[in-house]
């Protein structure tokens, strides 16, 4: 007699013997022990996980001569035909064969009103139902529905969604799942228990996760392994045959990545091309890798799991699982499913797994923005410290003089038009006191170029609309601006950029806000002792600072008095910005990055 492979040796031929799918082979089995037997069944899942079996298991309980029943005897005539495939009354019908709406005609149609030669029934078994055309779905529509008592339909297809709605809504519909590894895995140990086979536990497991759940799958590569290696299977045979990426080299590389050594993970790119891998299946099986670290992560009692670790590998992927965050491998995973879609079009796939390790390093040094602001309030960030911001004092050299930035603001509204930084000329202090002399460490700021007043004339008060142009650069108003933006920049964004009017008269300074921004006006009374320090700093002698509110009546625009539309407008966007600038978040990312609020709006 001719070879057998696996696959059909061990077919099952009794319900029980269905592996995984113990809701369907239940239904069935009540369904005939209540005698509840439907017209017409659609066994609809992946490959190889038993549809076409369990439709074969089913004709026979119908046509056992004990029957029907729900455990046939497997010795009448009627049970051994139906195995062999050989009874008259059972037609196995291939749907990519009889495609054709004739061929439905010649083959089911024609035939249903003959009554069966010897059996209970006349059953007709549909293989890839799917791929009938939609004349014969038409045409079997009317036979399904109401064929002869003594006619029954099974199809079996792995694509339930080509099926017409009409004929899934006459049908019995029962759904197929892929099978557990672990289920696989100990189907494939019975199997070579009984043919003498001599293969570990891991060589299996190998065999069952390449199956992906096909229950056919894992019994044709067992048996393309034995072919291989004879009585006798180790890891590396079935590694070898079935094309696997072993995982000593998948967790060598993850290693490589979770050390940042990228020389190492060159080299292990090198191995993989050395030993014929393809590096498709690399990005995949390290995918897959990343996968169970990140399950290991949510719940670390599955570490003994064997689909996600064997007993050799528990220990070194329960220590990488610590040394990844969630974010990190949630990342990693979208990196290599685009490596693999990368790899799969391109001319040197090495460079993109190279490339895609790289990128898995740089990825790892990202900080979550909450950690940033977390930090913000302690001085320092994840893996790195913050500057100290230097103190101002009167004995550091003279920094280069800068302006205010041009804001603009209409009567009544705050809203502030901030620009970047640019440096300007270096100014050099004299040996006398003067009151365009500073002598604080801070930022240049933008300014706009005006003629300078006079060294010898005594200070004139300056009057300055953010609207307009600001005062000249070496003033001591702009060096009293810049010194407190250096000092407390978040203080300047959220009080000092907001003042309507900047007056310098002498020896007094005078800030104006509008009777809208009351709050400012008092967190710039709490803070004013502070600033007269900073200007005495600044101007080598005694500064008054002071706050007014001016009077929303007496505050005209440019040109006459705003309509009142705009000017609530401007009040409400004032208020905005206030609001914004004191939320502890935005000042925390205010302290941290180099950036400046240009405008506020509403959502």
């Amino acid at each position: 007699m001719s070879y057998q492979v696996i696959a059909r040796k061990w077919r099952p031929q009794k319900f029980e013997d269905v592996v995984g799918q113990e809701a369907v082979t239940r239904t069935l089995r009540n369904a005939l022990a209540s005698g509840r037997i439907a017209q017409a069944f659609v066994f609809a899942g992946p490959r190889g996980v038993g549809k076409t079996t369990t439709a074969r298991i089913l004709a026979r309980a119908l046509s056992c001569g004990r029957g029907p029943t729900a455990d046939p005897c497997g010795v009448c005539d009627a049970c051994k035909e139906i195995a062999e495939g050989r009874d008259m009354d059972v037609l196995e019908i291939d749907a990519a064969t009889h495609t054709g709406i004739d061929n439905i005609r010649e083959v089911i149609i024609s035939g249903l009103a003959i009554m069966p030669v010897r059996d209970r029934y006349k059953i007709f078994i549909i293989d890839e139902v799917h791929q009938l055309s939609g004349p014969s779905f038409n045409a079997l529509l009317k036979s399904i529905e109401e064929p002869p008592p003594h006619v029954v339909f099974m199809m079996a297809t792995t694509e339930l969604d080509k099926i017409p709605e009409t004929v899934l809504s006459r049908s019995q519909v029962y759904e197929f799942r892929t099978i557990s590894t672990q289920r696989i895995a100990d189907q494939l140990r019975r199997i070579v228990d009984v043919e003498g086979i001599t293969v570990g536990e891991d060589s299996l497991r190998l065999i069952a996760r390449d199956a992906e759940g096909s229950m056919r799958d894992g019994q044709s590569k067992l048996d393309q392994v034995i072919a291989f290696a004879g009585r006798t299977i180790t890891p590396e045979d079935v590694a070898t045959v079935l094309g696997l990426v072993g995982r000593d080299l998948l967790i060598d590389t993850i290693e490589a990545v979770a050390d940042e050594n990228a020389p190492a993970s060159f080299a292990l790119a090198a191995r993989a091309v050395e030993m014929g891998y393809d590096l498709r299946a690399v990005c995949r099986e390290l995918s897959r890798v990343v996968r169970d670290l990140l399950v290991l992560s949510v719940d670390p009692s599955r570490i003994t799991d064997p689909e996600i670790a064997g007993e050799g590998e528990r220990d070194r992927l329960e220590g990488l699982a610590g040394r990844f965050s969630r974010e990190d491998l949630l990342r990693a995973f979208d990196l290599l499913t685009r490596a693999e879609a990368e790899v799969r079009t391109a001319a040197q796939p090495r460079y993109h797994l190279e490339m895609a390790l790289l990128r898995w390093m740089h990825l790892r040094k990202l900080v979550p923005i909450e950690e940033l602001i977390a930090s913000a309030g302690a001085g320092s960030l994840p893996g790195r410290t913050l500057p100290a911001r230097p103190a101002p004092t009167a004995a550091r050299t003279a920094p280069p003089a800068a302006a205010l930035p041009p804001l603009r603001a209409g009567s009544g509204s705050s809203r502030t038009l901030l620009e970047q930084p640019a440096a300007q000329p270096a100014a050099t202090p004299s040996s006398t006191t003067s009151p365009t002399l500073f002598s604080t460490a801070s930022p240049t700021l933008p300014s706009t170029a005006s003629p300078t007043l006079p060294s010898t004339a005594p200070p004139a008060p300056v009057v300055s609309d953010f609207s307009r142009t600001v005062a000249p650069a070496g003033s001591l108003k702009d060096a009293l601006l810049a010194a407190i933006r250096s000092s407390k920049d978040v203080f300047y964004n959220m009080v000092i950029a907001q003042a309507q009017k900047v007056e310098m008269a002498g020896d007094r300074v005078t800030f104006s806000f509008s009777p809208s921004q009351r709050t400012l006006c008092e967190t710039f009374e709490q803070n004013r002792p502070w600033l007269e320090t900073i200007a005495r700093q600044t101007a080598g002698r005694k500064i008054v600072v002071a706050a007014v509110q001016t009077d929303a009546a007496a505050a005209p625009a440019e040109g006459g008095q705003p309509p009142e539309a705009d000017r609530k407008s401007a009040d409400r966007k004032s208020a905005l910005r206030q609001q914004a600038l004191a939320d502890a978040g935005v000042q925390a990312v205010l302290e941290i990055f180099p950036a400046e609020i240009r405008d506020v709006e509403e959502l």
